[in-house]
């Protein structure tokens, strides 16, 4: 696990100040997240019936893809610790066939029974918590014997491009700020960090698997700003017109550098954890 010094008020400040954007991006970046959000719940082993805890889930996934899985004879539960975040998932859980429940909740103090669920999954979220391995210990208490949590994080900055690319492009045009620094979200790049977190934290079996997608964005097109405005919303808010345009055509310009003919090569590095309860 990389040594990343994480702050809970200072989480607590991001996810506050990027949950609008979060809202507003869910929608159109559905049919992406559920390329991540399937292989989560395949190895979580979610199916039909099931009980499913959703940690840190945000605008909503992926718990309301769990619920489409579960149906009607099954349960999901999504949880987050910054009250605004729900309100993305909230909304788009209104028409759903299959709702999930929400609730305000912090990952180290679940306010649910033991035994209460035959699977937990989380994307995304684990590398935010500053005492990680309680809270993978609080994911355990929660599960029946034989259920399985399967947690996502990211791989190496270097192996996601978004990330890299217009990370290094805001620090360039508007400086470090270490409250909205993005270096937490790789926390777990180092292979087999997760896996080790979860046999600390009580875990019968525990093993981690890496998937590298490279998706391909069209040239010129603005298939950055999802990005930009979800991870680093935080730092958008008081800058100026011409500060933004700067910002945006530095970004640009950047991921045109990286265009071969009319793409742009976007390669990600993610890894999922699993941990089934003895």
């Amino acid at each position: 696990m990389t040594t990343h010094t994480v702050n809970r008020e200072a989480e607590r400040v991001r996810w506050a100040s990027s949950a609008d954007a979060w809202d507003r991006w869910a929608d159109p970046m559905a049919d992406l997240a559920d390329k991540f959000n399937q292989p989560l719940l395949d190895a979580a082993g979610v199916t039909a019936g099931d009980r499913v805890l959703d940690l840190a889930s945000g605008a909503g996934e992926p718990a309301l893809s769990a619920a489409r899985r579960v149906g009607p004879a099954g349960l999901v539960v999504g949880t987050d610790l910054v009250p605004a975040m729900l309100t993305g998932a909230v909304r788009r859980s209104a028409d759903a066939p299959e709702r999930p429940a929400y609730a305000a909740a912090d990952m180290t103090a679940l306010p649910f029974a033991d035994g209460a669920f035959d699977r937990v999954t989380c994307r995304f979220g684990i590398m935010f918590v500053p005492d990680a391995v309680a809270a993978l210990r609080e994911a355990l208490r929660t599960l029946r014997p034989g259920g399985r949590a399967a947690f996502m994080v990211w791989g190496a900055r270097a192996e996601n491009a978004l990330f890299q690319v217009v990370g290094a492009a805001v620090d360039a045009q508007l400086g470090h700020d270490p409250v909205h620094d993005i270096a937490p979200l790789f926390r777990f790049a180092e292979p087999g960090s997760l896996a080790s977190a979860l046999t600390q934290a009580g875990f019968a079996s525990a093993d981690e698997t890496a998937l590298k997608p490279v998706r391909k964005a069209p040239r010129g097109q603005t298939f950055w700003r999802a990005t930009l405005e979800m991870s680093f919303g935080g730092r958008l808010t008081a800058l100026t017109a011409e500060k933004r345009a700067a910002l945006e055509a530095d970004i640009a310009a950047r991921f045109d550098a990286l265009a071969q003919g009319d793409a742009v090569p976007l390669p990600a590095h993610v890894r999922i954890g699993v941990g089934v309860k003895g």
